[in-house]
């Protein structure tokens, strides 16, 4: 069945829409036509504006476009989804906002202190993977899934703790949390571990976990969370299976797997970014060493020449 028969509201989501363009065009304004009320501030550049649309775009296409709806259908769907937020949108929007914006509010008193706290790395990494973790428990899961407003808050805590997570990996700011050089791979690499426990019970289950795909109710209560609700009434569903020829422990395992492949993905291509990073600053200060070396060698002739 085409899941065209939600209709162009469930399947492109226009008020999402909108209130990301006003986003976005907040975003210009404050960079370019009101950035002067901000101290030390400085001309966007062009590769922050394009990581901050690409991050804007991401999350539409994620959270308002078809496939928020097929992430109501199958678990695989919702996984790449998660994935993709969580993992990729979340850092492109930190580095797409320029350091004096962050400055700005990250002094704001009651920011503050809770800022410099949940950013630790430590506390960070925890955070963010035991909220990952958690979210994904079939009693958590299925709750959240079936109520409007859970499901709003509990989505948006868990991207800031995706943001809280990042941070100290692609942050610029003089005097913040952040790693430098090899110990961000083991940062990375240390979020690989701690996911890869909740990856492994979806992939190795032999018993479908959630009701928001395996209960017809549950299901209905779930997609009225993308769907609006006169369009749910007019149709006769009966569940998921009616939009995939995947098994339920199929989708699920599928799902898992979907999760950790593109978890090392995108760790993988910011590990290379990290040892690039760490190569080119090594390369700079042997040439400074060098450079010494090469100066110690002439006042040492000069000095035994002028002894002799």
């Amino acid at each position: 069945m085409p899941i065209s028969i939600f209709g162009f509201e469930a399947l492109w989501s226009p008020w999402y829409f909108g209130f990301l363009v006003l986003i976005t065009l907040l975003y210009f304004g404050v960079t370019i036509k009101w950035r002067h009320k901000f101290s030390g501030s400085e001309p966007l550049e062009t590769k922050q504006a394009l990581l901050f649309v690409s991050g804007m775009a991401l999350i539409y296409l994620l959270k308002g476009s078809p496939i928020d709806l097929l992430g109501h259908i199958t678990l695989t769907m919702h996984m790449v989804q998660m994935a993709l937020l969580l993992l990729l949108a979340a850092p492109l929007i930190i580095m797409g906002i320029p350091s004096y914006l962050w400055q700005a509010f990250i002094k704001l008193p009651v920011i503050n202190p809770l800022f410099m706290f949940f950013t630790k790395p430590l506390i960070a990494l925890l955070l963010f993977s035991l909220f990952f973790s958690v979210y994904h428990l079939p009693l958590v899961f299925d709750f959240v899934k079936q109520d409007m407003l859970i499901h709003s808050i509990v989505s948006t805590l868990l991207f800031v703790s995706a943001l809280l997570y990042w941070w100290p990996v692609v942050n610029n700011l003089e005097g913040m949390h952040k790693f430098h050089g090899l110990k961000k791979l083991g940062y990375l690499f240390g979020l690989s571990v701690l996911m890869t426990p909740a990856c492994a019970l979806i992939i190795f289950s032999t018993t479908p976990f959630y009701a928001t795909y395996s209960d017809g109710d549950a299901w209905m209560q779930a997609m009225a969370l993308c769907v609006p609700a006169g369009t749910l009434a007019q149709l006769n569903l009966s569940g998921p299976e009616l939009f995939t020829n995947m098994s339920l422990i199929e989708d699920q395992r599928t799902g898992g797997i979907t999760m950790k492949i593109i978890q090392e993905l995108v760790f993988t291509v910011f590990i290379w970014l990290v040892f690039h990073e760490w190569l080119k600053n090594e390369t700079a200060n042997a040439d400074e060493i060098t450079a010494k070396v090469l100066q110690d060698r002439k006042e040492m002739a000069y000095y035994r020449h002028n002894g002799q």
